[in-house]
């Protein structure tokens, strides 16, 4: 027996509700095509493009979800891309909900990650770069920026460690006093001690100009000087009965030492700096260095306990703080040309026609050569009487300079060139000045070696590598001719390679000759 089903007639609201569901199919599926795309990175693609097929669409839209991509509140949604974002490198995309009517939902808009979430290491890698580097680093700062601030770090690190012995030995030799004198007493010599440091720092500061042009070497003077102010400290537990006068001369030296640190950072951070970030490599370089000092007081306090050799760590640490800051001084790069950088240059151009890259010129740079001392070969502006005792030197090479606004000669009984300045002369007669004193002295000691190996080692006396009259105005003549022809090229090759002149930095004298 056959049953007949008895088919009941179209439903109009059915057909609308049918109509309806292939609507929202359409819609979920351009969703899915689009969280897709979102997933793999790729972009937003045009009307015209392609749609996903479901079975590809769906695995991805699984991956989404568990990523936390794509919320839940989007996958039976339509979604439009409202704009795109771009923060350090990660990427968000801003979508918004569409009604059914296709209109754009209020307050819908919903941020998408195109990143998973960063692991704990790399979080914690991110928050320790972003109080030690720069922002943009590398493409930030120079270089030279990495192989300072690591010497920097360790010769904090050693400094941080000195300090927990010095301050031991001070405190020990207080105690050891108390017992001589009455606490007030205690009170007023650290008081002293700490006032004496003020006074040397107040006096120092008026080197002033000298810590632009012999940055690096003064740099390195300081903190030599502060390794000299801890070594007294330590001294005072040998002589406690002493206390005052060697903690006064102690702080005195370590506050100069930190005039001196204080006056050279700026424009150490500012050779670094690419742009207008000189506060922000100032900050991090800072930040190194404090995290470096904390860490060597930690573990100089871990040492303390032990009771080691007073002598002998303090000498390992010393040499650790030294070596540090010579290797921290030689890596800065510098662009201007001071007195030693300027004798590199010319000396390499004269010898090879070419000048040094900024790197080898720095690299070759005498840090010893403290603004001091008085044995450097070149005198820029100096006075008449050095220059000359006889007048008839004078009026011999006179005429050589009568354009020029200077005078360059040699004085054989002091074994310097003394470049003398005209009233009037400008930056770029001084700097012209300076590269005709060493073209002299190039002469000179090219003359002095030929007649050394020409002689026999009775003839080895220094009178005999004096120029005579006649000799001394040919090389004065030929100085002129080569300064005439090779100043000008010698200025653009230095400009080539990226070097400043400035004749501020070259320290000239205050004499003028009118």
């Amino acid at each position: 027996m056959k049953v007949k089903v008895k088919q009941s007639p179209p439903n109009p609201n059915a057909t609308a509700q049918s109509l309806t569901s292939q609507e929202s199919r359409l819609l979920v599926r351009e969703t899915l095509r689009i969280s897709a795309n979102l997933a793999t990175n790729a972009g937003v693609t045009s009307s015209s493009g392609s749609c996903m097929n479901d079975g590809a669409a769906i695995p991805l839209m699984d991956e989404n979800r568990r990523m936390g991509l794509v919320g839940e509140e989007f996958v039976e949604s339509s979604l439009k891309l409202i704009c795109c974002e771009e923060i350090d490198g990660r990427r968000w995309k801003y979508m918004a909900e569409k009604d059914p009517f296709g209109n754009l939902k209020s307050n819908s808009i919903r941020a998408l990650s195109l990143h998973n979430p960063q692991a704990p290491v790399d979080e914690l890698m991110s928050f320790v770069r972003s109080y030690v580097v720069p922002e943009g680093f590398p493409d930030s700062v120079t270089p030279s920026y990495v192989p300072y601030m690591t010497w920097r770090a360790l010769k904090h690190f050693f400094g941080g460690a000195m300090g927990v012995f010095t301050t031991q030995t001070l405190l020990s030799s207080v105690g050891v006093s108390r017992n001589r004198a009455t606490p007030g007493a205690v009170a007023i010599n650290w008081i002293l001690k700490d006032g004496a440091g003020r006074v040397g720092k107040m006096l120092f500061a008026r080197q002033g100009k000298k810590f632009d042009y012999d940055l690096k070497q003064l740099r390195f003077a300081g903190d030599l000087l502060m390794e000299m102010g801890a070594g007294v400290e330590l001294v005072t537990a040998a002589v406690p009965h002493l206390f005052l006068p060697l903690a006064c001369a102690a702080n005195v030296a370590k506050n100069v030492a930190a005039v001196t640190s204080t006056s050279t950072r700026t424009p150490i951070y500012k050779a670094f700096a690419k742009g207008e970030n000189i506060g922000d490599v100032t900050a991090k370089g800072e930040c190194v260095g404090n995290i470096a000092d904390l860490l060597g007081t930690g573990l100089s306090i871990m040492i303390s306990k032990r009771n080691p050799s007073l002598i002998t760590t303090f000498a390992l640490l010393s040499c650790g703080y030294v070596f540090s800051s010579y290797q921290e001084v030689r890596s800065v790069v510098l662009h201007t040309l001071n007195r030693a950088r300027f004798s590199v240059a010319v000396d390499s151009f004269l010898k090879t026609g070419q000048v040094p890259s900024l790197q080898e010129g720095n690299l070759q740079e005498n840090i010893f050569s403290f603004p001091w001392l008085k044995d450097r070969p070149v005198v820029l502006g100096s006075r008449f009487k050095d220059a000359f005792q006889d007048p008839g030197p004078y009026l011999a090479i006179e005429p050589f300079f009568e354009k020029e606004k200077y005078l360059v000669t040699y004085n054989p009984s002091k074994g310097k060139v003394y470049a003398l300045l005209k009233d009037q002369a400008n930056s770029d007669d001084i700097i012209k000045a300076a590269f005709h004193a060493h073209v002299l002295l190039h002469f000179i000691h090219s003359s002095n070696n030929g007649q050394f190996s020409s002689r026999s080692q009775q003839e080895h006396d220094h009178s005999n590598l004096i120029p005579s009259t006649t000799d001394f105005e040919a090389q004065i003549a030929d100085s002129c001719k080569m300064v005439s022809t090779s100043y000008g090229l010698f200025k653009s090759k230095a400009a080539e390679q990226g070097w400043r002149m400035s004749e501020s930095l070259l320290n000239p004298g205050r004499a003028r000759l009118y």
